[in-house]
């Protein structure tokens, strides 16, 4: 099967991928009246007098929005956001098939972050929650910041967090096999834009000494005494590269123990995989086509290999976390996802797979497996009590 061209035969078809289903049927003058007018009066009283009710009244407690501006959609880089459609919809979808959790799509006119902060921040009490999704670094940074402190509902950068919670969960079992400590092992990444950097932190969080970690964008290593760092390059650089290398990518892969890839196809060679210590750990995420190929970066010595695809072992999918995230922070109504929420995600995914269990070709559960959501919705749900932002 030619997989884009039927998908595009099949979007046809379609018509859109979701669609809005009522709750309640209306087939009396009594539902009427109960739905609609007279009676519905009473709800938006009882909202007036008490915002919270907005959560019990109305679908707002299950509903998240889904947002892009267009501006970095999949591989594809600013396409608009008219042609971004198609992957909010599709989010949407795996949001309500993996979660039970309704959610809308929506593609804002503007690139701007001023206007993109103000439009999403006047919408937001209409939801429980927002998605942000396929907007460019470095502006997503500052408008999930800003967000964040506007609103009293969860907001979050999927592209940025949620990548980086499953890449965590993998990398906490793949240590497990290769027999090495997290807070021991030399990271070398390929990418420093909103995921790669996104990555760094949470790697951080877990364990990882950040002076062992080192960056690399399309230029070489990402250094603290590099003047040309956008503002969030320069702000990881001042605790990672504790060497300040300036070099490219395959100096900084040598001794490394893990290579974290979410940047371009095929820039990785297998000299470069052997230039690594013994019981390499290699994510090469480049989608469709990963910095080096599985069987390369095998053939070459790594001893656990994770991509992005579906058609490898070890897919490393974001879908493992933000139906699961959301569905924790909705229930208990959380204000927002803290770093302590992230973290327990990513235990939780790695949990799933017993040490007994784990193999090199199996360090993570499928991106299909429907048991995944309601445990780390769980997890994030007890972290969110633990850290004061959950509200029931």
């Amino acid at each position: 099967m030619d997989i884009r061209k039927e998908s595009l035969s099949k979007h046809s078809e379609w018509k859109g991928k979701i669609e809005v289903v009522s709750r309640v049927s209306v087939n009396t003058r009594e539902d009427l009246s109960l739905a609609y007018t007279p009676g519905v009066a009473e709800p938006c009283l009882a909202i007036r007098d008490d915002p919270s009710l907005s959560y019990t009244l109305t679908r707002r407690s299950n509903l998240v929005a889904v947002i892009t501006d267009g501006s970095a959609v999949l591989g594809l880089g600013n396409i608009g956001h008219l042609a971004g459609m198609p992957v909010m919809e599709g989010k949407c979808v795996l949001f309500k098939e993996f979660a039970d959790v309704d959610a809308f799509p929506l593609c804002i006119r503007s690139n701007d972050v001023d206007e993109i902060v103000n439009t999403i921040y006047l919408l937001s009490g209409s939801f429980g929650g927002i998605n942000l999704e396929d907007i460019s670094a470095p502006r997503c940074f500052e408008i999930e910041k800003r967000l964040i402190e506007m609103c009293d509902i969860p907001v979050f950068h999927d592209d940025q967090h949620g990548t980086a919670i499953v890449v965590a969960a993998a990398m906490i079992n793949a240590l497990k096999l290769v027999g090495k400590k997290i807070g021991d092992i030399r990271i070398t990444m390929s990418g420093a834009g909103a995921a790669g950097i996104s990555i760094a932190r949470h790697m951080i969080r877990i364990g990882a000494d950040p002076g062992k970690i080192i960056l690399c964008n399309s230029k070489g290593t990402v250094s603290r005494d590099d003047p040309s760092l956008n503002p969030a390059q320069a702000e990881i650089a001042k605790i990672t590269n504790e060497g300040m290398l300036r070099s490219n990518l395959a100096d900084a892969m040598k001794n490394a123990d893990v290579f974290i890839g979410v940047s371009a196809p095929g820039i990785v060679n297998e000299e470069m995989i052997r230039s690594m210590n013994d019981g390499a750990v290699v994510f090469p995420m480049a989608n469709p086509t990963p910095e080096i190929m599985p069987n390369l970066a095998k053939s070459a010595g790594a001893a656990i290999v994770g991509t992005g695809r579906s058609d490898f072992p070890n897919q490393i999918n974001n879908l493992l976390a933000f139906p699961g995230i959301f569905r924790g922070a909705l229930d208990c109504r959380a204000t927002r996802i803290n770093e302590e929420m992230k973290a327990a995600a990513s235990y939780a995914l790695a949990s799933l797979i017993k040490d007994e269990d784990l193999r090199e070709d199996r360090i993570i559960v499928s991106a299909l497996d429907r048991s995944v959501a309601s445990v780390v919705a769980e997890s994030v749900k007890k972290a969110a009590a633990a850290t004061g932002v959950a509200r029931i």
